[in-house]
């Protein structure tokens, strides 16, 4: 329910804070007192069209803010909210804002004190109120809400049924996709892709990539390169090392015999000598290990000619296709995969098809079992309603729910048209050609009785629906709604029907007046002997009478 409402530079409303409060709210008032603004500030939280002209005179924005807490409707709330990233209700409580600036500058929308957008009004208000008055677009002439409404009353969708044509929906879903995947694109773009595609993979085959054709072909092109200077350099190291006189190793041989001879005085010179000979041994080792990686180095012109031909071929391989060898492998793998998905796209394509049909045979005999329940729903609803609208003043009008094959979607094979006649003689129209607003409001109000144990919108909000009414139709209107929401709904009418207003749990009365010269609309409830003079009022007019008042008194006792 709407808890609480706050208007503020709206129109005529200068600054007013409702209190609002379960069941059936009645809102009365003078003709022009603004009952109206409530319903542009209500429309304005749902994500309605702003106009600048809203703005009181004088002001720089109007401001509409509400407390409502979502009832039936909070998971489909917390889900939108989620979707949305906006924080979630605290304590059960969602607040909405908006604001209309005078300017040609934009307004602002918060959901609980988070910035959002009209977009996310206009998805969180249809969950929360439904909104019934002159030249507002209805819930009702929705497919989709008419279909619910329908299942609602033969419990549709909480059946077997139901669950297993959703779960043969989603997968007929993915391979739709599926093969939406493999048929995009243009047949001529797809052939070009091939050729290229094909001119990469070939072209990286080609040239048998292994890992020796990274740092293992640079260093031994290094090595050729510079074999002359290696083997230069290396000569120059073993004459040094134990091949010139004296080398290191004769040096050494000279110095191990003195540290013998030593030895045999100095008990610790016994360790030297075996260090000595020890490092003589690996001056061999070592001489001999840089003359036999110099010796190897194969410095011929066709080897050389060989290792800068294919270090070329790598350079310009690693080039095309990322810069490095593990890049160019990685193509080579993406460009075969691809290859291989485009020239299998037809087969691929036609499996995908054989699947579709598959699941689709599956969910044929499942979807017309949800029409039967649907065609047996659809009689009872018709019975229900048509009840209703009788003891709302249509004594022949004929409400009528056909239900017509469709294509596939999430919720079956069924389209829902709702039809109604308000005379004998007529012919059914859809509702949206329905022009009476009050007409529709009726309409509304009977399948809202009928679904009232169903809806989870927690709000109804009804403007008009005593147009060309009275007696004890009017009595029937408030009796409906103030039964649809002693089940759980909050009812917000507004009315000049004495016979509706006396229905209401709780009572608000639009009045204006003048205040520094400039027209102030106040809203405000009454209760007790206040309440029995707004009935009188609204039954007598300004001058109030005796037997008004005991009118008035007599028809809300009863």
């Amino acid at each position: 329910m709407i808890e609480s409402l706050h208007v503020k530079d709206l129109a005529v409303v200068e600054d007013a804070r409702i209190a609002f409060g379960p069941g059936l709210n009645i809102v009365t008032g003078e003709t022009g007192a603004g009952k109206s603004v409530l319903m542009g500030a209500v429309d304005l939280l749902r994500g309605g069209r702003a106009d600048h002209s809203l703005v009181r005179s004088g002001a720089s924005q109007c401001l509409v803010e509400a407390a409502i807490r979502p009832g039936p409707a909070e998971p489909a709330v917390r889900a939108v909210l989620a979707d949305l990233g906006l924080p979630p209700c605290e304590d059960g409580l969602l607040l909405l804002r908006r604001t209309v600036a005078a300017a040609d500058s934009a307004g602002r929308c918060f959901v609980n004190d988070a910035p959002a957008t009209v977009q996310t009004l206009r998805r969180l208000g249809p969950l929360l109120i439904d909104l019934h008055g002159p030249h507002d677009n209805q819930s009702l002439f929705d497919p989709a809400t008419q279909l619910a409404m329908l299942d609602a009353v033969g419990g549709v969708r909480d059946g077997d049924d139901a669950r297993a044509y959703a779960a043969l929906f989603d997968s007929r879903r993915a391979l739709l996709a599926r093969r939406d995947e493999l048929s995009g694109g243009d047949p001529d773009a797809r052939a070009r892709e091939i050729d290229l595609l094909s001119y990469q993979v070939d072209e990286i085959r080609a040239a048998s990539l292994t890992d020796d054709d990274g740092e293992p072909l640079l260093r031994e092109h290094a090595d050729v390169a510079n074999a002359a200077r290696l083997w230069e350099i290396g000569r120059e190291a073993t004459q040094c090392l134990a091949e010139g006189e004296p080398s290191a190793f004769d040096l050494l041989a000279a110095a191990q015999t003195a540290l013998g001879e030593m030895a045999r005085l100095l008990p610790d010179a016994v360790e030297w000598h075996e260090e000595a000979r020890s490092i003589a041994a690996r001056i061999q080792e070592l001489s001999r290990s840089v003359e036999s990686r110099v010796e190897a180095i194969d410095a011929s012109p066709e080897r050389l000619a060989s290792l800068e031909e294919r270090l070329a071929l790598v350079k310009r391989l690693e080039r095309k296709y990322g810069g490095s060898l593990d890049a160019v492998r990685a193509t080579l793998e993406r460009a075969s995969a691809r290859l291989s998905d485009l020239s299998s796209l037809d087969e691929r394509r036609a499996a995908c098809e054989r699947d579709i049909a598959a699941v689709e045979a599956r969910m044929r005999p499942v979807a017309e079992a949800l029409s039967a329940r649907r065609r047996a729903a659809g009689v009872d609803l018709e019975i229900a309603v048509n009840r209703e609208l009788r003891d709302l003043g249509f004594a022949n009008a004929r409400f009528r729910a056909d239900l017509a094959a469709a294509p596939f979607s999430s919720t079956g094979a069924d389209a829902v048209e709702f039809a109604f006649a308000p005379n004998p003689g007529e012919p059914e129209h859809p509702l949206r050609d329905v022009a009476s607003s009050g007409e529709l409001a009726r309409v509304m109000l009977a399948l809202k009785t009928v679904l009232a144990g169903h809806d989870r919108v927690p709000v109804l909000v009804f403007d008009e629906i005593d147009a060309n009414i009275g007696g004890e139709t009017g009595n029937a209107v408030g009796a409906k709604m103030r039964q649809i929401g002693d089940l759980g709904h909050q009812v917000l009418c507004i009315t000049h029907l004495t016979q509706v207003a006396v229905y209401g749990r709780r009572h608000l009365v639009v009045r204006k007046g003048l205040e520094n010269g400039r027209t102030v609309t106040t809203i405000s409830p009454v209760d007790g002997e206040s309440r029995v003079q707004e009935i009188a009022r609204m039954l007598g007019g300004a001058g109030i009478t005796t037997v008004a008042l005991d009118h008035a008194r007599q028809m809300l006792a009863k």
